[in-house]
């Protein structure tokens, strides 16, 4: 069957979650999901901190906003429901000097004005919630939590097959043509013949988008966060999430620790320009995807303001020891030594042609599609209330 109501493209977690979110609201419409790796969550939604955000650095009444605080709340609730393991073990976002007060008291109001339980701390009770965490002040988040996303992700899957839809791997999208009745798109797998298509393709979203587009507004510069983990005897430095006051010009956090519910804690990312969509290794070039972000014009703008910035990322990606001296502001205990490898991941970051990176969540529609083409952090958090909206931006056109 290629004709279905809906096909939806991409199946990491907001994809899933999107499809999810049509079976509860018309469970009447038949969809097909295809991914074209072999299994689901195979790159940002398998790949990522598993933090469960409560909410607090996003601009109130953004999209961050809105679905970060909707989506927590679901993703606990669907959890709890499914069986899936999810701890709310709290954060502290740490200002180390004076000169990050201001940018933490900022992130503290953010943070009363989303709704989001939190409090500034001093140094003692900082030491009382972490006991190895230096600070001058911090805020507590004890509503944060964590997660393995990748579980979520494989549990969708199985609800969206149990009610009688179908999940088609190793299927990729070699073209896309939006006519007036219905869509016609491409796969290595032949032709399908949806009514309607939600992008949810990640770091090939702005591909797929781009070919039923003349133009589109921005593109999908990836970035590379590099990950360490702490060895056993190590892991006492962190007790759950131990994070930084992050540079407010980046919609980046910082390189922070994360106790995951596995029980190892991971340290990272930093954010270094991917020189390939899916290069997880330093080593990993493809030069069509590199060509690609180099000859944007908004790159080159996006480099030529934060090239310091850019050139100390590349220097902690290739120096440990500059790595540990960035872990080493939150927790001074933590040494070279501790440190062990830890797999990559990589963000799909859309950026205009003028150099503007998107800070929120970003959506293009058409008639008959509609692309999800900036989801970063905290998408996953927020993928059942991003499903949703999707979902009932789509049933506009429904008939």
């Amino acid at each position: 069957m290629k004709h279905p109501d809906v096909l939806i493209l991409g199946g990491g977690i907001i994809g899933l979650a999107a499809a999810y979110n049509i079976i509860k609201l018309f469970p009447e419409k038949s969809v097909i999901l295809l991914e074209k790796e072999q299994e689901l969550a195979g790159h940002q939604s398998g790949r990522n901190s598993g933090v469960l955000h409560a909410g607090i650095y996003y601009r109130p009444g953004s999209l961050k906003a809105i679905n970060c605080r909707t989506g927590k709340a679901a993703m606990e609730e669907f959890c709890a429901r499914e069986g899936i393991h999810y701890k709310t073990c709290g954060k502290v976002i740490v200002a180390v000097n004076e000169a990050e007060l201001t940018a933490l008291q900022t992130i503290y109001e953010r943070g009363k004005a989303n709704g989001v339980k939190c409090e500034v701390i001093d140094r003692s009770r900082l030491r009382e919630i972490e006991p190895y965490a230096a600070g001058i002040r911090a805020i507590h988040v004890p509503e944060t939590g964590i997660v393995d996303f990748r579980q979520v992700c494989l549990r969708l899957g199985d609800i969206i097959r149990a009610n009688g839809h179908r999940i088609l791997t190793g299927t990729r999208v070699t073209g896309l043509q939006e006519k007036a009745g219905a869509v016609m798109v491409e796969t290595t797998e032949g032709e399908f013949f949806p009514r309607y298509v939600i992008n949810c393709a990640g770091l090939h979203s702005d591909r797929i988008a781009s070919m039923s587009a003349n133009s589109l507004p921005v593109k999908i510069i990836p970035f590379r966060g590099e990950y360490y983990k702490l060895k056993p005897e190590a892991e006492k430095f962190c007790h759950a999430l131990i994070y930084p006051v992050p540079d407010p010009r980046f919609p980046f956090l910082g390189v922070h620790f994360t106790r995951k519910i596995s029980g190892e804690v991971k340290c990272g990312p930093n954010a270094v320009l991917a020189f390939a969509r899916e290069g997880y290794r330093r080593r990993d070039i493809n030069f069509h995807d590199l060509i690609d972000s180099l000859s944007f014009p908004g790159f080159a703008k996006i480099a030529a303001k934060y090239w310091r910035t850019g050139i100390w990322e590349i220097w902690r990606s290739v120096s440990k020891d500059a790595f540990v001296k960035a872990l080493q502001r939150l927790v001074p205990e933590v040494a070279t030594a501790h440190l062990l490898p830890y797999p990559a991941g990589i963000r799909a970051q859309a950026v205009t042609a003028a150099g503007q990176i998107l800070d929120d969540f970003a959506f293009l529609e058409s008639p008959r599609v509609v692309n999800v083409i900036n989801a970063p952090s905290p998408g996953a958090t927020a993928s059942l209330s991003i499903g949703r909206a999707v979902v009932e931006r789509l049933a506009k056109r429904f008939h």
